[in-house]
């Protein structure tokens, strides 16, 4: 929609009062991994603000894997794909969702003007969220934010919730880790003959069903370089870990490794890698949700980070390290960044340079 509308919508949707206690809350951050563990951290301050709420989180199949197990949801919303609302059909089946809720508060962290027209048309008495030049005009507590601004995702969707509240509220992505998960994890690591410490990595991402961009993958055999680097450095085994379409990657990584390695792409869940990544000595990754999801786990983190800002995209946990080489991007974001125009080679840190950082964190 042009710019000219949005300013017509917000003068036609009004604005409301603030809830005093609302019973029932749904939270909608739909896509993607990385997206909806950053959004943890509001999901911790909205859970402090209102301890005895039904809060229920919306979210699209694939993510609701990662963070369904979370304590502070108490249900999952299936809003029937992890990129919802494509179309009328669509988007009339996701206000149903919504209407038989009975959800008396909505909060979203979508910048989407079609998820702010669905909470319009559900009836929410309450509905906050993110108004990114006028796309917010549907809900009736709007908190502007600036598309350009370099603000860290997990503060910018705290700023919702700080909204609601009154005040200004602090929290960290997390995602507490379950014991099962631990048990099983545990269980792997002695059948499999692991010896401690290991190191964890992932060496794929950059897809998801929000974005293609496949430049946020430090190159394999430069990832290989790094892994054989910090495993002599600490006498540490190596597991590679992932999804089964990373195969391929795993197999350019592992061709070259020199330490003892062991291949569980595709064998684990999501909370196992994050129980996993919370027991290794260190996880490592590109910038995609599985870094984040082992960070918010607890692990000892570090994001290789290449076409995108950690000053916006960077794990917000207190454990983590963003290795970047400061270089001018998009403005707008990871979604407008463009793949073509980044070499790892050019643009990016060398393997020398990523080993001594890594050594001085994990010291």
């Amino acid at each position: 929609m042009p710019a000219m509308l949005y300013s017509i919508l917000l003068r036609v949707f009004s604005e409301g009062a603030l809830p005093s206690q609302p019973r029932r809350i749904v939270f909608i951050r739909p896509c993607c991994i990385g997206d909806a563990v950053m959004a943890t951290a509001a999901l911790t301050a909205l859970r402090e603000v209102f301890p005895e709420a039904h809060i229920t989180w919306a979210v699209g199949p694939w993510t609701a894997r990662a963070i369904a197990h979370h304590t502070a949801i108490d249900a999952v919303l299936d809003t029937g794909a992890d990129m919802p609302l494509r179309g009328l059909a669509t988007l009339l089946s996701f206000v149903g969702k919504l209407r038989a809720g009975n959800f008396d508060l909505a909060i979203s962290l979508a910048r989407s003007p079609l998820m702010s027209l669905a909470l319009y048309l559900a009836g929410i008495p309450v509905r906050a969220g993110l108004d990114s030049r006028g796309r917010g005009f549907g809900y009736n507590l709007r908190v502007p934010i600036e598309p350009t601004a370099r603000q860290h995702e997990s503060e910018i969707y705290l700023k919702v919730i700080s909204a609601i509240a009154g005040r200004e509220l602090r929290a960290q992505a997390n995602l507490p880790v379950t014991e099962a998960a631990k048990a099983a994890v545990r269980a792997r690591v002695a059948a499999d003959h692991v010896n401690a410490p290991f190191i964890v990595a992932h060496p794929g991402g950059g897809a998801n069903p929000g974005a293609q961009l496949a430049s946020k993958r430090f190159p394999p055999a430069e990832l290989a370089a790094l892994l054989n680097g910090l495993a002599e450095a600490r006498d540490a085994d190596l597991i590679l870990v992932g999804g089964p379409g990373d195969a391929d990657l795993v197999g350019e990584v592992s061709a070259t490794l020199t330490r003892r390695w062991r291949n569980w792409a595709g064998a684990l869940s999501f909370e196992e890698i994050g129980a996993l990544a919370a027991e290794a000595l260190l996880y490592i990754g590109n910038d995609t949700g599985l870094t984040h999801l082992a960070a918010a786990s607890g692990a000892k983190t570090v994001m290789l980070m290449g076409p995108t800002d950690p000053r916006r995209y960077a794990p917000y946990t207190p454990d983590s390290l963003a290795l970047w080489k400061p270089v001018d991007l998009d403005a707008r974001g990871a979604a407008a960044a463009d793949s073509q125009s980044w070499n790892w080679k050019r643009d990016g840190f060398t393997v020398d340079e990523a080993l001594a950082r890594i050594l001085a964190f994990i010291a």
